[in-house]
């Protein structure tokens, strides 16, 4: 199942018992800070949920897998995220409890 941001506004409205308007504007207000702080370059850390790391791609020689003719791949920047020991932990404790 894939969350979407409606999930989570849904999800804070009935825990947090905020008005559906007020608790969007939550998550796209955090969802917005965490672009521009990956966009500046700038990694996120979220004690107990993971890191959220900016790695920068040097530029290299790739395939046209259409044509098979190579070329030269710009450089780039990607995210990747690293979860924390205690994300791996639940997860592998829910996975458990479900054989």
């Amino acid at each position: 199942m894939t969350v979407t941001k409606t999930d989570l506004t849904s999800s804070i409205h009935n825990r947090l018992d905020l008005p559906k308007s007020q608790a969007s504007r939550l998550v796209e207000s955090l969802l917005e800070n965490i672009k521009k702080t990956l966009a500046s370059g700038e990694d996120i850390l979220i004690s107990g949920f993971g890191k959220f790391c900016v790695k920068d791609k040097k530029t290299r020689r790739g395939r046209n897998p259409q044509t098979g003719d190579n070329m030269i791949l710009d450089g780039r920047r990607v995210v990747t995220f690293r979860y924390s020991s205690d994300l791996k932990e639940k997860m592998n404790r829910k996975a458990g409890s479900n054989r």
